[in-house]
């Protein structure tokens, strides 16, 4: 087979493969022995069928598979023999002509590849990041704690509506009547929650439901009713205040310590907000890896000054999406699809320079990571070994679970690869200072 590599404008090769039929004729005869042997047809035991009748009914088809097979097989042995690093994937071309499968016998197939472009980022201590950390402040350490005590604490009946309290309500309209409805002011905005401040047990009030309850769910379980039926009901109802109750934090006793940490690690008020503290900079941290990655990412993509074959890429987006998506719908989001595929090609290649790994491992104590944290999420902030262990095993029996550990880990290495080569500076920001600069990357 013969290729001919047509470089273009743009970061694009044109490859031209003529295949004749000397490369195609083995295995289109191998093909059609393969249909004469499974073929059914009405008149002939099965694997008798003449060879004639087989190529006329399947001769066109199996030549344009086999010659099609050979000379995409071959483009790809050409760019591994030649060592042209292309990205996204090889496609057929758009000047690609027609092809008479009936008579010919010598066919040029054309496919089109987008040239990777060489990267140079010859890392130094000339290159400077910030990293910042988040200072821990009163107002932090205090929302933390009780949320966290939230998890032992219980409600408590209280005469009148100060804040975040729990209501348990009577709904009146006229035409029904919901007893026990709750009313949970935590999840309101101090703007929602004004009119029920300083109310009392037995106080009423003009409601509209589809304003107290955001989604039909929560409507039509509020109301008892399916949600098709939410239309016909007049919203504006009359509440009636039954009951108030309000978090109450647990005591700090010895029981209680006892009780919440059985392992006898935290026993008492002191050991308790070091506790906290320490969680709280492992939360925070995570927020400072991640937005130094972006620092990061967002600084090789500058220093690197990579040009993508972007005509390319919206085309092989195309393609490769068989007509999911429009060229205009292409369009729309492509400036982001490139700067995240930009940043992947550099990934790679530091992956490949620095001969970084992941390992099955790795894999699983992330896994076992992820497990722990969901299980803290529902007061379990202590989970079994074994019972971490079986989550991860699922957790990474799926491929796409899997997929996107693996590709955390690979970056979060490459990162920490790239932070070994440069200069960093470490900086503690305040907690809004931090938001002002995350909301710039």
């Amino acid at each position: 087979m013969n290729i001919v590599r047509d470089q273009r404008e743009g970061g694009v090769s044109i490859l031209s493969v003529k295949v004749v039929e000397a490369d195609y004729a083995a295995e289109v005869e191998k093909a059609l022995r393969e249909y004469r042997r499974k073929a059914n047809i009405p008149g002939f035991r099965p694997g008798m069928v003449p060879m004639g009748i087989v190529k006329k009914m399947y001769g066109k088809g199996v030549l344009a598979e086999q010659s099609y097979r050979m000379a995409s097989n071959a483009v790809f042995e050409y760019l591994q023999n030649e060592k042209i690093d292309y990205v996204g994937d090889v496609i057929p071309s758009e000047e690609q002509g027609d092809f008479d499968f009936e008579n010919g016998t010598e066919f040029e197939f054309k496919f089109e590849i987008g040239e990777a472009p060489a990267l140079n980022l010859d890392l130094s201590e000339k290159d400077e990041l910030t990293y910042n950390t988040i200072q821990i402040d009163e107002k932090m350490h205090a929302d933390y704690r009780e949320n966290y005590l939230r998890r032992f604490g219980r409600l408590v009946d209280v005469e009148e509506v100060a804040s975040d309290e729990a209501l348990t309500v009577t709904l009146d309209n006229g035409d029904m009547q919901i007893e026990d409805a709750y009313v949970g002011l935590i999840s309101m905005t101090e703007e929602e929650r004004k009119p029920f401040l300083g109310k009392k047990v037995g106080d009423k009030m003009q409601v509209n439901v589809n304003e107290l309850y955001k989604t039909e769910a929560q409507r039509a379980a509020i109301l008892q009713v399916k949600a098709e039926e939410l239309a016909e009901i007049k919203p504006e109802f009359e509440l009636e205040i039954t009951k108030i109750r309000k978090f109450s934090e647990p005591e700090l006793t010895e029981e209680f310590f006892k009780m919440a940490f059985p392992a006898g690690n935290v026993t008492s008020e002191a050991e308790l907000d070091k506790m906290l503290d320490e969680e709280i900079a492992r939360e925070l941290g995570r927020e400072s890896d991640y937005m130094f990655t972006l620092q990061v990412r967002n600084y090789l993509l500058e220093k690197a000054g990579l040009k993508m074959p972007e005509a390319f890429l919206k085309r092989w987006l195309y393609t490769i999406n068989e007509g999911k998506f429009t060229m205009e719908e292409i369009e729309k989001d492509f400036d982001q699809f490139l700067q995240m595929f930009t940043w992947n090609f550099i990934q790679k290649q530091l992956i490949e320079s620095e001969k970084i790994t992941v390992t099955a491992e790795d894999a699983t104590n992330e896994a076992k990571a992820l497990a722990a944290a969901q299980f803290a999420q529902y007061g379990m902030p202590s989970a079994p070994a074994d019972m971490l262990e079986g989550y991860a095993k699922q957790i990474l029996e799926n491929k796409e679970q899997a997929q996107k550990i693996y590709e955390k880990l690979f970056e979060v290495k490459v990162v920490e690869a790239v932070k070994a080569k440069i200069k960093v500076n470490e900086k503690a920001v305040s907690a809004d200072e931090f938001a002002k600069i995350a909301n710039g990357l």
